[in-house]
């Protein structure tokens, strides 16, 4: 049978092609589930997927580890320190408290870490005033006979260090999904999350362990590097900022299904900045707590939904069916937020404990896996 002509099998090929997308558009009108996938189709902004890290923007670990270390040298840190270093003596107590804290913290985001890798979705100036407090102490033996044990408990201490940061740390995941391997994930956040946040609690509780004062500032004022200071917080605010910046528009363009970007960076600007002027500063230490109490019990879900309902491998972005809603994830974190608060020990432990099993078993009696 002779062939139609070239430009007859074009027009049939258009014609095929046509029908298609007229019948994936009414199967996608008529099913809520395939709405939902649609709606979970990475979106390119800024150049990049707002969910999948492409192959050829895979970092190195030292790539990886720079970024996440600007981000955790961060000022706020220094007066979750400094309420430490007023409270407790500096060893053994104050030393196995940030270093124990900061274990909690990085190991909690280095998985979200890996799971970030493996899916793909979405200070100079520190170490100057620590040494001239050491200088005013009289040494490091000056330090060891400074505090006052007794203002906070030990569980309370160790939420504010993991709280200084664990909101920055459960979307670890918008970085590592870029990591050239899970090693690079995995280590260059433990290594982040470690040094840089324990680094920055240090700093904020020795300079306090000495002069007593919890406030940052005035602890570099009594110095004599009020000056410096100033440069430091605007510094370190803006290498933490535009990693912040960049989070907020990622989750708030995608919990919102819109593409304007920067309509979202200026509301989470606003809200931000109208919350300083209302009084925030005063709230900083609270705050931190409530974020080591809140948040952890969410990574603990996100862990066990692809470790465990997933089995370590989301399906295919095209593939998978993203409801608006997660009930079991919701109930799971709910749980875990009250495991946090009542169960007596390391709230976030028993936050990120409690929703990981609760999810588990939830998703282990459903025994359905989306996609």
């Amino acid at each position: 049978m002779d062939q139609p002509p070239a430009s007859r099998r074009r027009k049939i090929r258009k014609e095929v092609h046509a029908a298609a997308e007229k019948l994936n558009h009414r199967k996608s009108s008529s099913d809520p589930g395939r709405r939902g996938r649609q709606r979970g189709k990475p979106e390119r902004r800024g150049g990049l997927p707002a969910l999948r890290g492409p192959g050829d923007a895979r970092q190195g670990f030292w790539p990886i580890t720079l970024v996440l270390l600007g981000f955790t040298f961060f000022s706020a840190t220094m007066w979750g320190g400094g309420s430490l270093g007023v409270a407790f003596r500096f060893r053994p107590d104050l030393v196995g408290i940030i270093l124990c804290g900061s274990a909690i913290l990085a190991v909690y985001v280095a998985g979200l870490g890996y799971v970030g890798y493996k899916s793909g979705l979405s200070t100079v100036l520190s170490a100057v005033s620590a040494s001239v407090a050491l200088r005013d102490a009289g040494g490091g033996a000056g330090l060891l006979t400074a505090g006052s044990a007794g203002a906070l408990t030990v569980a309370e201490a160790l939420t504010i260090v993991v709280g200084t940061f664990v909101s920055g740390g459960t979307q670890v995941a918008n970085w590592t999904r870029f990591s050239g391997s899970a090693r690079v994930a995995a280590g260059s956040t433990l290594l982040a999350f470690f040094f840089g946040n324990g680094l920055m609690i240090a700093a904020g509780a020795v300079g306090a362990t000495v002069y007593g004062l919890s406030d940052i500032v005035e602890v570099l004022a009594a110095q004599g590097l009020l000056v410096a200071g100033v440069l430091m917080l605007f510094s370190n605010i803006w290498t933490t900022q535009d990693n912040t910046i960049y989070n907020f528009s990622v989750a708030g363009c995608h919990f919102c299904r819109t593409e304007r970007r920067r309509l979202v960076t200026f509301v989470g600007a606003a809200a931000g900045t109208l919350l300083a002027l209302l009084g925030m500063y005063d709230w900083l230490i609270p705050y931190m707590v409530a974020m080591g109490v809140l948040i952890p019990p969410l990574g603990g879900v996100i862990m066990a939904d692809f470790f465990v309902r997933h089995r370590g491998r989301y399906p295919a972005l095209g593939e998978a069916i993203v409801p608006r809603f997660n009930r079991q994830g919701l109930g799971a974190y709910a749980a875990g937020s009250l495991a946090a608060l009542v169960i007596p020990g390391i709230p976030p432990v028993n936050g990120i404990v409690a929703a990981f099993v609760v999810y588990a078993c939830l998703a282990r009696l459903t025994s359905t896996t989306p996609g």
